[in-house]
Order: structure tokens, then C-alpha cells, then sequence
């Protein structure tokens, strides 16, 4: 089936520029699908297989890499403040779900790994906009396989705000231990899109303290800010999955979010023997797996509705969307790594750069 694809850069309230991108289904979607990245990750190569997928199932599907990452700008993989991202792609969603062709579509956010956190936090800061979130490996708690020891976060801590950025923290390589078919797990390596060096100290930090206030409540999540601390219950319908065998993110955290999350609606499937890529790491058949009990949980909601009276989303009614303005010349690529994918001429259409593609069911590869 074919999709429509387009790409655009904005840039976000601190003046950095974000790329963003969606895939969309020739007819008018069923409902709008967010995409959250993971940690050093990004949207329009690692995550197609995803957008594809979705959108050839009906979905409209949006990404935005994160600062630093893919190919948006700023230090490659620098995350200053977590909250950062947060309100960066809480800002970004809202405004297109405001969009006049949007504004009736139920809204659902999808976070794999560290983008699960992201997930979350997006749904504290705005209770009442979504109507679901599919949480694929969420990053509630880092497996005590991969977590610096303690005696070495301490020491780190001490130093955090003399050396930032410095790419220091000792941590086990991440892809060897999430991607567990051979062959995808070369993909990833192959794409200079995605972050593969030491994490830097600070970023380390940061999503070291996310998750460690994620899994302290998980039935009331923390959200920090300057003065004081915020509590919010988790209330959103969500679906979360995780790998038995995964070794990055904690499966029995998963577990905790589901048992103690205040939702009337919550689902959770584990998968035996599966590692922490659950879409992209695995092998075609168990990825299909995968992606069928995700695209029946989002089709059983949109038919169904379920049991949260939202009202369109119009820039009147929340004064904190902002309004961004499409960049449509790329920016240059300063402290960016390059595309290595060749960019085909593109037609610009509703602002967006456009270009078709071609997608099939059966198609899993990611």
C-alpha cells in the first residue's frame, strides 16, 4: 500500500532547529500516532518501518528527532534537561493535532525505550489530550546490566555541571545487547544518523534521574521542575510490551507501570525470548508479531472509544501550543551529522516536502 511521506524542519522556543517528518495514508486517517524515539535514535531511517507500517494500516504518523539527535541540530546527543524533549515534542504534537484536517482525530503517543519516558511525561504535562500510548520497552527503570555502579554515578555527579559533555560514562554497548538479529543489529551500526559513541556525562545523568523517578511511582510519576516536584497519576489507556529477555530496560518495571497505573484501560504483553528492539531488532515474523497486536490495540480504540470525552484541539483552547514555522530551506550542518541517504527531489505540499513510497502488509523489514 502506498503512503505519502514528507519532511520539515522547525525550530523549537530555545531557536534550535528540529526536523520533523510524517507518514500518511492516501485517505483520512483514523487517528493521529506520535513517535517518541529511543536514546540516541532517530525518526525518518530508523523508524520507517514503524511510520510505514502504521500508515499503510490508515494511521497518520509524526516524528521529531530530538535535539541533538538524527538530524536535528545542537551537540550530538546532549540532553541539558530532560524536560527538554518533553515540552519540545509536547509543544510540536499539540500543534498538529490543531492543524483544521487534525482537529477531530484521536491522539496517541508511541515511546520505545527511552522514548516510553518521554511518552509518559508528555501525557503528565497535558492529562486530558490523548486518548492512548503504546509503550514499546519503556525506559521506567535501566537494567542493572547496563546502569554505571553506584560508586561511579557519585563520583560522575560531583563533576556533571565542570564537564557536561563530556563523552565519559562507562556503559555497556547498548546495540550489541537490544538487537538481537545479526544482520538489523549491522543496520543500525551502518546508520551514521544514529548516536554510537560513550554517552555524555550529563545526558547519562538525566536519564539516569527520569527513570529512577518513573519507577519510584509509578502509579503517581514525578515530574520535576525547579522549585518543587509535581505528582500526577498515569490515567491515559496504554498498551506496553517488553521483550522477557531484554536486558536494557527492565521488563519487570513494565510489569509494576501496568499493575499500578491508575487506567481503566491498560494491556500488557511480554514476549518470551524477545530482547529489548521489539519492532526493529527481532526477526520479520516475530516483529509482524509485534506490530499486529499494536495495530489491533490503536483499531479496537478508534472503533470503539474508550471512555474519555476529549474535545477537538484548537490553538484557542490551549494558549501554550505554540505556533511553529516550517524552515523549508534545510539548515546547514553545523554540529549535525549528515544524511547518508540521498534525498529525492520533493514537492511541497500542505508545507510539507513530500514524496510517495510504496509499503505492503507483508513488508517487515525495518
Amino acid at each position: 500500500m502506498e503512503v505519502e511521506y514528507h519532511e520539515e524542519y522547525i525550530r523549537n522556543s530555545r531557536g534550535v532547529q528540529l526536523f520533523t517528518c510524517r507518514w500518511l495514508p492516501f485517505s483520512s486517517p483514523k487517528a493521529l500516532v506520535f513517535l517518541c524515539h529511543g536514546y540516541g535514535m532517530e525518526c525518518s531511517d530508523f523508524m520507517r518501518g514503524c511510520g510505514t507500517r502504521l500508515a499503510s494500516y490508515g494511521y497518520a504518523v509524526i516524528g521529531m528527532d530530538y535535539e541533538g539527535h538524527g538530524r536535528s541540530m545542537g551537540a550530538r546527543c546532549y540532553i541539558k534537561k530532560f524536560n527538554n524533549i518533553v515540552n519540545d515534542c509536547s509543544n510540536f504534537f499539540k500543534s498538529v493535532c490543531a492543524q483544521e484536517e487534525y482537529r477531530d482525530k484521536k491522539r496517541f503517543l508511541y515511546g520505545e525505550s527511552m522514548g516510553g519516558a518521554v511518552a509518559l511525561l508528555i501525557h503528565k504535562k497535558d492529562p486530558n489530550v490523548w486518548h492512548g500510548a503504546v509503550l514499546v520497552a519503556p525506559m521506567c527503570k535501566i537494567s542493572e546490566k547496563v546502569k554505571p555502579h553506584p560508586v561511579v554515578v557519585n563520583i560522575l555527579t560531583k563533576v556533571e555541571e565542570i564537564i557536561p559533555k563530556w563523552k565519559i560514562v562507562p556503559t555497556k554497548d547498548v546495540i550489541d545487547s537490544a538487537f538481537k538479529d545479526p544482520v538489523k543489529r549491522e543496520e543500525v551500526r551502518n546508520n551514521k544518523l544514529i548516536y554510537q559513541e560513550k554517552p555524555r556525562l550529563k545526558t547519562a545523568l538525566e536519564m539516569l534521574r527520569t527513570s529512577m523517578s518513573l519507577e519510584d511511582s509509578l502509579d503517581k510519576v514525578v515530574i520535576f521542575s525547579t522549585f518543587r516536584s509535581f505528582y500526577f497519576p498515569v490515567t491515559l489507556p496504554f498498551f506496553v510490551l517488553h521483550g522477557e529477555a531484554d536486558t536494557v530496560t527492565d521488563p519487570e518495571v513494565s510489569k509494576a507501570l501496568y499493575e499500578q497505573a491508575s487506567s481503566k484501560d491498560k494491556t500488557i504483553k511480554l514476549y518470551p525470548g524477545m530482547w529489548h528492539a521489539l519492532t526493529s531488532g527481532e526477526s520479520d515474523s516475530n516483529i509482524e508479531i509485534v506490530f499486529s497486536d499494536i495495530i489491533a490495540w490503536l483499531d479496537k480504540r478508534c472503533v470503539d472509544g474508550n471512555g474519555l470525552s476529549m474535545q477537538p484541539m484548537n490553538h484557542s483552547d490551549h494558549p501554550t501550543i505554540e505556533e511553529f514555522t516550517p524552515i523549508i530551506t534545510p539548515p546547514s550542518t553545523g554540529d549535525r551529522q549528515k544524511p547518508q541517504r540521498t534525498r529525492l527531489p520533493a514537492n511541497y505540499f500542505c508545507g510539507w516536502a513530500g514524496r510517495r513510497m510504496h509499503h505492503h502488509h507483508h513488508h517487515s523489514s525495518m
